[in-house]
């Protein structure tokens, strides 16, 4: 009896799904199809990236301050982005980002130094800044209600399926390339060599941009000062929206950035593997983000986020202090899956919460908070893994990502158990 009502069930789940898939616009689809190919390249780059570092005789300290330098000035040129895009619109804008960010990975392979590493560094980061603050308005400005968490989390989840392609090559790359140069597969030059590949490959991304339909905000909607206006209109509001999401980015910013680096030197495992490792971690990521909008339908957004993040707390202790690797690679899958598989959806409930003129600037804020912590985390940790070894790092991470957790559950969910005792869903996102 209960197999005859599962079955019904879920293909009225699976209806409904494909369904509000359907109904994404032609501006959506075109994204859509940039980011699968941008999103392979960018698997590969950060797979091999801080081996191509290390292989040049620099240690983990400068790669924290790589990873610092880019969220940083991610972090300091968000606000100016978002009136950016509000000028030059958001084709323009992920057409510039996508290219620069090809661009700047092919100058640190041509001339590889760290003074070439850092400053190319503060280029992704600008690049970043622009194409994330662009994603959030985008999306939401080519999108309707019935399928606005879907196309989120789609694209998110398509990110993390191109992901997994390019992690499973990149962990081959190396040897594919070093093989036909007569070198080491953990030589500086296969490294490099793979880098430059991505990066060529990484700008097909540019093509289907091209062909989206501008739709730009009315001039008079746009002020240089609109980022401090709205901030001051809805301090209050900002504050709670981004203050959690602050506090896990200080979290990931601590062990995020060194996953290979922790597999190889912890672990011991060669490239292959920590390559099959994480497009496998990015597939089940994937996965998760994809089956995430009916979650957020059936028991709401804010239950979503906090419930799937608090049991990842239990396999975050495993991936960083269980000895045995096995046991690491599992919780590491497991783990990744359940903290990240939210982020989507309350990225949208963010971006419902504000006008359509003050999304940009919204947008910006997030990014800000996304990159304090990738801005200063990573440089600690560097120090704290050339000293201590990575186990302060993690107890660090737990510690925070816990704190976060509270924060999500004390601004959003509390405060609707007290006052709205009815659905948690609400109305306007109802399935139809």
């Amino acid at each position: 009896m209960k197999i005859s009502r599962l079955f019904p069930r879920a293909s009225r789940v699976l209806a409904s799904y494909f369904d509000r898939v359907r109904a994404f616009q032609p501006n959506a689809r075109l994204y859509l199809t940039s980011v699968i190919l941008s999103g392979a390249a960018m698997g590969v780059y950060r797979l091999l990236f801080n081996f191509y570092v290390l292989s040049l005789g620099y240690d983990e300290a400068l790669l924290g301050t790589l990873i610092t330098t880019s969220s940083l000035t991610a972090l300091l040129s968000a606000l100016p982005m978002g009136y950016l895009v509000d000028n030059i619109g958001h084709k323009t804008a992920l057409i510039i980002g996508t290219a620069v960010l090809g661009l700047a990975v092919g100058v640190m392979v041509l001339f590889p130094s760290a003074l070439t590493f850092v400053l190319m560094n503060i280029v992704l980061g600008l690049a970043q800044s622009l194409t994330g603050v662009t994603m959030g308005p985008f999306l939401m400005e080519n999108s309707g209600e019935k399928e606005r968490t879907y196309l989120f989390s789609f694209t998110s989840g398509l990110q993390m399926a191109s992901a997994f392609f390019g992690n499973w090559i990149g962990g081959y790359l190396p040897t594919w390339i070093g093989s036909l140069q007569g070198s080491a597969p953990t030589s500086p030059s296969a490294y490099g060599g793979a880098l430059a590949a991505i990066a060529v490959a990484g700008s097909v991304g540019i093509l289907p941009l091209l062909f989206l339909r501008p739709v730009r905000l009315a001039r008079d909607k746009r002020s240089v000062f609109a980022p401090l206006a709205y901030f001051g209109q809805h301090s209050r509001l900002l504050g709670k929206l981004i203050l959690p999401m602050l506090v896990t980015s200080l979290g990931a910013g601590l062990i995020m950035p060194f996953m290979n680096v922790f597999f190889r030197n912890v672990h011991h495992q060669p490239d292959p593997v920590i390559g099959a490792m994480f497009a496998w971690g990015s597939l089940a990521m994937g996965v998760g983000l994809l089956i995430a909008p009916p979650l957020a339908d059936r028991f709401g957004k804010i239950q979503l986020v906090v419930i799937t993040q608090a049991l990842s707390i239990p396999f975050l202790v495993l991936l960083g202090f269980a000895p045995w690797f096995a046991v690491s690679a599992a919780a590491y899958y497991i783990r990744l899956t359940l903290m990240n598989m939210s982020l989507p959806v309350y990225q949208t409930f963010v971006m419902e919460k504000v006008e359509p003129s003050a999304r940009a600037t919204v947008a910006s804020l997030v990014s800000m908070a996304n990159n304090v912590g990738w801005a200063f985390s990573p440089q600690i940790s560097g120090w704290i893994q050339v000293n201590y070894g990575f186990q302060p790092a993690f107890a660090a991470t737990l510690v925070l990502y816990m704190i976060s957790i509270f924060l999500y559950w004390r601004f959003f969910w509390y405060p609707l158990g007290k006052e709205q005792p009815v659905s948690p869903v609400p109305a306007t996102l109802k399935p139809q």
